[in-house]
């Protein structure tokens, strides 16, 4: 009888183990699977889970049949990580970002990656006159309001829906007088990460005011990995023959200039670093390059910049149906915020191409108009092709 009950308590205590054990593979299965492929880049989805006014961040992933992979998350509708094959075929993040949405919020500079509005780049004093009302904005960048003021879209939790593997899709309402703007202002901005590896970012906007509306995204770019240093030796081409000259304080002049003969001539390739240190006012002013380029009549289908790393091979085509471009070539990065793979943010070691309407329009009668009324949609879409130039 003693024996029997050995026996039976012993094959019951084997059985339970082998349950236990499992069980606890099973699931770490399931753990492994879910922070697969966040973890490909670097990044782990936990870091990114927070609340902030009440509402919940998150990251999401995108990815492709090749592999290529975008990480974005709702807080600040930022893009944290890209990565595409460079000419080895070895996939390589080519975007300035953090590891966590704490980096973000704690960053000296707000940008990065960042959905950006109501108004994308500076208006001039803070100031602008909408039928006859004049409306006065914070100044977040000296005597000036740059991308939407001191709360902007980068600071603000977005509703998220993941469409499909290579879809998301952002929300979010602005309400009237956020930030000084009038009109309430309900926002879509979907990224698509093609099987092509382009990333496509189309935005929807539509207002119950007369508003003006800019928005753009603010990545920024090292075409030869975000962890690799200067981008000086990235090779640039722009299409567009005339550029705007700013004043020290980066607002237009009003100005549209031709780029022939000057530092800002990049209808033919040319290297970020070869004329940026050239005794220039317009590079002065602008500490570099931080300048809107007036971009040549063109179809969606032509590129209106393609840069070149020349380490990785992999090449950026920009496409765009907005009427300006600012080229920025890191000027403020300062080394003083710790990156994705524990590497600083230092001086010139990303770049921004960022597709917009020009700055201060509302203050320039002759720029092309950024006004939005009721019952029209703001549509537009830009896209960031990637390739690889297997040139040595």
């Amino acid at each position: 009888m003693n024996t029997h009950f050995r026996s039976t308590f012993l094959l019951l205590t084997t059985a339970g183990i082998l349950g236990m054990t499992a069980c606890e593979s099973t699931q770490k299965k399931t753990d492994d699977k879910d922070s697969l492929t966040t973890a490909a880049a670097g990044v782990g989805v936990q870091q990114f889970k927070k609340e902030i006014d009440g509402k919940q961040t998150d990251l999401f992933t995108l990815i492709n049949k090749d592999s290529a992979k975008a990480l974005i998350t709702n807080y600040g509708g930022r893009l944290v990580s890209l990565k595409v094959p460079d000419k080895e075929g070895k996939l390589v993040d080519v975007v300035a970002g953090f590891d966590s949405v704490t980096g973000y919020k704690d960053s000296t500079e707000p940008y990065f990656g960042a959905t950006i509005g109501r108004y994308g780049n500076r208006i001039a004093k803070g100031k602008f006159t909408l039928d006859g009302k004049d409306y006065t904005l914070f100044t977040n960048n000296g005597v000036n309001t740059l991308h939407g003021g001191k709360k902007g879209f980068q600071d603000v939790v977005w509703d998220a829906k993941q469409i499909n593997p290579q879809t998301l899709q952002l929300h979010y309402v602005s309400e009237d007088m956020e930030e000084g703007f009038p009109g309430q202002l309900t926002v879509t901005v979907t990224y698509t990460l093609k099987d092509d590896n382009a990333l496509e970012i189309s935005y929807e906007a539509k207002t119950d005011k007369n508003t003006i509306v800019n928005l753009t995204n603010h990545a920024f770019f090292n075409l030869n990995g975000e962890s690799s240093g200067s981008i000086l030796n990235h090779q640039v081409m722009i299409n567009a023959d005339l550029y705007t000259p700013i004043d020290s304080t980066f607002i237009p002049t009003g100005k549209l200039e031709s780029v022939k003969g000057t530092p800002f001539d990049f209808t033919s390739p040319k290297t970020i670093g070869e004329r940026i240190e050239l005794k220039n006012l317009q590079l002065t002013n602008g500490k570099g390059y931080d300048h809107n380029f007036v971009l040549k009549k063109h179809a969606n289908t032509d590129p209106v910049a393609t840069v070149r790393g020349d380490k990785s091979g992999i090449v950026m085509h920009v496409y765009t149906d907005q009427p300006g471009l600012q080229f920025y070539s890191g000027n403020f990065m300062l080394g003083k915020n710790t990156m994705k793979g524990n590497h600083k943010d230092d001086f010139r070691t990303a770049f921004a191409m960022e597709t917009q309407h020009f700055p201060d329009s509302p203050n320039q009668p002759s720029f092309p108009s950024t006004l939005l009324k009721p019952g029209e949609t703001y549509r537009t879409k830009s896209v960031y092709r990637f390739s690889v130039d297997n040139v040595k």
